[in-house]
């Protein structure tokens, strides 16, 4: 037998048995309950009943509550039931219901859930433990921020204040230029820094910098929110906070750096006066121009001491301090950091913080209302002297994009950068530019027509996306500060046809039922033709069927799409474009490397869309067309090819993949189509080089801009020319540029084109464009009759088009010999093309563009950014 069901001893007088038959008697047929099961007072004490057992001591009284409590064994168990042999019953331990012992409950530390309880109330907590649980939170974290205060200290400032260089290099791995550091830093005390500054500084980030204990608790849980919701933590620091990051911490944006910068803040407010935070801040800060500090800013902007700053100069140095890359007015790194962007910014800002400084008392208003002039700035003095400057900031780009920090990081150093940068193109290309401004421009004879011309170009690897040359403007030391290889405000004109024929070949027309046809299908070129949608209905431009203008008034019949690229004929690739579907020509653009938000939005629906009225940079104009060079392989343009941080190689630098941007026949027969062009047509200019080469001539409305895209198998290259108001950057009409009527893609680019490929590529070994294959069908094999052609072409420009009320039918002049043939002339030796893309005549009169819807079904894919690496620093 078991243990817990041996039998105890029983006492004299017959034990516990006897005095359940006594209690009971003989017929009851059920045992009697124990001693107080039934609640009254008086069963402990009938007679009759069990005789109570004594205990020897109290070890032995505990164990026999315990033992009670447990139910007493099996046996025990069943003394506990009622009838029908169930706990609890009537007369049981626990009254009516279920059974519970009866012994002393063992009480837990934490009450929860609750005993004694039932239903929801068992997991409501007491007060109690709510009380205790946020006392002992609250407690915790005393602890713990103590413990942290003390164990973290103030690091030495020397040790992480001053910034290094960054080194840049050459793609042959010899050093370019070295840029930032710690050489453009000069410490000045309190006492140097003028009230006016201070006053600035402290209106515009932290009114109550002299009241507060260093740090502002709001701002720093409002920064741990935006953290957790992996949201921007700008907004929590004050000065204090701002020096203690500048001096001691790295920049990163980790809960441990906020942590260290809480604690250090504290204690740096506790040591030091505010005047001499202020100052730290102020000596500590990135102003731009390589400036590092309120001494070295002054003199880079103003030529001054900080001792000699006046309010205007103080205001604006402390505008400059909300983020030097998008307020110093030279421009920045990104596409919304150029010279008009960053002006206005630092202008609008500089307004608000007088104000500011009014309404937190530190200017009155009759202060503030003498100050209306925006302070002069000296002219940047740079040793980023000709095309280096451009070349860095590309670079520069890329690098801040890529490794995901802000430029104003990057300038803190440690960088070695290696770039794709070919040295030897690069000066070939600029010797280009300038041999032929200087046989071409005359600022001197001609100050209206010659002045503000500018030159932009750019050189891309079509086997590897590599930049490796670029020509950007006179240079940062010539006070020339945007990069005109990288602007993105001038219309490419003709040069955009490619992309119309190549998306008709790729996707098909709504007249071939979306197959894809021939380059030798055969569209009217007529003047003024009638546009007709995807259902064959006219265009209407309100009550009146639109008309496409071309270049002159030539009748050309039904022409094959390869004469019309050939002759940059209009109207089939007006007609063509919307057959084919705008979409499917976005598309196609963005497959090759061009920005959507290059694209034309004005015109997004609009037939002129075919005729070039979008504005990628020549650096993606370059790229695209080195898609054409590689059979349809596509490569995102990249400036850098390793990037090593304190000696260690970062890891996104690896160079971009190969993308199928369409198939090897449509690429290869658009190359075939744009050799006839170098070879017959517009681009004449750049025949006979002695190796292959396919390209196209672009030229805009009103002769705004033109442009020449080529490439051959080793390198694509795209030269721009335009002329902008330098006040407004608007662009304006070169028609008289250099002396000759207008400027075409097929002359001045072409001539720069030609120069540096020439010399680019003398050492190479050129390789054979493939040979076209048979690719869609050809709708409209057989030409109509055609007049006889004209004997000379008509100049014109050609597109940004306007919307006036109704379309131009004067035709352009026909050129003189002493025109048509001089060194720079578009088409001397060709037979008779005219570098169309045009929806005007030479006067500037345009057709309008009326909206169009496409059919295609294409939708329209997501913006990648406005600079030509996809991105905004931000």
């Amino acid at each position: 037998m078991s243990e817990h069901r041996r039998k105890p001893s029983q006492p004299e007088g017959g034990g516990r048995a006897a005095a359940r038959r006594g209690q009971t008697g003989p017929s009851s047929g059920r045992r009697a309950a124990p001693r107080g099961a039934t609640g009254s007072p008086s069963d402990s004490y009938e007679s009759g009943g069990e005789e109570e057992r004594p205990y020897s001591g109290r070890a032995e009284a505990r164990r026999a509550a315990q033992k009670s409590s447990s139910g007493g064994g099996r046996r025990r168990g069943a003394d506990a039931t009622g009838p029908g042999g169930r706990r609890g019953g009537p007369g049981g331990p626990d009254g009516p219901g279920r059974g519970r012992p009866s012994g002393p409950v063992k009480k837990r530390f934490i009450d929860y859930p609750r005993a004694g309880k039932s239903g929801a109330g068992r997991w409501m907590p007491s007060w109690k433990l709510v009380t205790g649980t946020f006392l002992t939170l609250c407690g915790g974290l005393l602890v713990a921020a103590g413990i942290g205060y003390t164990m973290v200290g103030v690091p030495n400032p020397n040790d992480t204040a001053l910034a290094q260089n960054n080194v840049f290099y050459w793609s042959d791995g010899t050093q370019m230029a070295a840029t930032g550091g710690q050489t453009n830093r000069q410490i000045v005390g309190p006492e140097e820094i003028p009230k006016a500054m201070k006053n600035a500084v402290v209106s515009a980030e932290n009114a109550t910098f002299y009241k507060d204990r260093g740090v502002d608790p709001k701002g720093i849980a409002r920064a741990f929110v935006n953290m957790a919701r992996g949201g921007e933590t700008q907004g929590g620091s004050t000065i204090t906070q701002q020096y203690v990051k500048n001096t001691y911490l790295s920049q990163d944006q980790t809960v441990s750096r906020k942590f260290k910068e809480l604690f250090i803040s504290i204690k740096v407010n506790s040591k030091l006066s505010k005047d001499q935070i202020l100052a730290g801040y102020l000596n500590t800060a990135f102003y731009g121009r390589n400036a590092y500090g309120i001494q070295a800013a002054a003199q880079a902007y103003f030529g001054v001491n900080a001792s000699k700053l006046n309010t205007e100069q103080c205001v604006f140095l402390a505008s400059v301090l909300k983020g030097p890359n998008l307020y110093n007015p030279d421009g920045g790194v990104g596409a919304l950091a150029d010279h008009d962007s960053n002006t206005k910014r630092v202008k609008d800002r500089w307004k608000w913080i007088l104000d500011r400084e009014v309404t937190v008392g530190n200017m009155t208003q009759a202060e503030r209302d003498k100050i209306t002039t925006f302070p002069k700035l000296k002219t940047v003095s740079s040793t980023l002297s000709g095309q280096t400057g451009y070349l860095v900031d590309i670079a520069k780009e890329y690098v801040a994009k890529k490794a995901g920090i802000t430029p104003e990081q990057l300038e803190k150093g440690g960088y070695r950068i290696s770039t794709t940068f070919d040295k030897t193109k690069v000066t070939e290309l600029e010797k280009a530019v300038k041999a032929t401004k200087k046989s071409f421009l005359d600022t001197k004879a001609r100050p209206k027509t010659d002045k503000d011309v500018q030159f932009g170009a750019a050189s891309v690897d079509p086997k590897t996306g590599a930049i490796v040359a670029l020509y950007g403007g006179d240079g940062f030391d010539k006070g020339h500060y945007s990069n005109n290889a990288n602007t993105t405000g001038v219309p490419v004109g003709s040069t955009w046809k490619p992309f119309v024929l190549a998306s008709a070949m790729e996707y098909g027309t709504v007249k071939s039922d979306w197959q894809p046809i021939s380059p030798m299908t055969r569209y009217n070129g007529n003047d003024l033709l009638v546009i007709k949608d995807q259902n064959g209905n006219p265009i209407m431009d309100g009550n009146q069927p639109f008309r496409q203008k071309n270049e002159g008034t030539k009748a050309w019949g039904m022409v094959t799409l390869k004469k019309a690229m050939e002759q940059s004929i209009n109207t089939p690739f007006v007609q063509l474009g919307i057959d084919t579907g705008l979409d499917n020509t976005r598309k196609v653009a963005k497959s090759v490397g061009i920005l959507e938000d290059s694209f034309d939005k004005g015109n997004y629906r609009n037939a002129s869309f075919s005729l070039g009225t979008s504005t990628p940079s020549a650096i993606r104009m370059a790229d695209a067309y080195g898609t054409f060079a590689a059979s349809g392989q596509h490569f995102e343009p990249y400036s850098v090819s390793k990037v090593l941080k304190d000696g260690k190689p970062l890891s996104q630098f690896a160079p971009p993949t190969k993308l199928k941007a369409m198939s090897e026949d449509v690429a290869n027969n658009v190359t075939d189509v744009l050799q006839n062009v170098v070879q017959n047509g517009t681009g004449t200019k750049v025949a006979n080089m002695g190796f292959p080469v396919a390209g196209k001539t672009g030229t805009t409305d009103k002769n705004k801009s033109a442009w020449f895209v080529g490439y051959t198998r080793e390198l694509s290259t795209a030269v721009t020319l335009f002329r902008s108001d330098p006040k407004t950057s608007k662009l304006e009409s070169m028609n008289g540029t250099g002396g000759v009527a207008s400027v075409h893609g097929g002359d001045i680019p072409a001539q720069v084109w030609r120069d540096y490929m020439a010399v680019a590529l003398k050492n190479s070994k050129h390789e054979p464009f493939p040979k076209a294959g048979k690719v869609g069908e050809i709708l409209n094999p057989s030409p109509s009759p055609s007049p006889t052609p004209s004997t000379s072409p008509s100049l014109s420009a050609s597109p940004t088009p306007s919307n006036s009320p109704s379309p131009s039918i004067s035709s352009s002049p026909t050129p003189s010999p002493t025109d048509t043939c001089g060194k720079f002339s578009w088409n001397c030796g060709n037979n008779g093309g005219t570098d169309a893309g045009s929806t005007g005549d030479p006067t500037g009169t345009t057709s309008p563009t009326p909206t169009v819807t496409s059919t295609s079904g294409n939708t329209r894919g997501n913006s990648n950014g406005g600079n030509i690496f996809g991105g905004q620093n931000g």
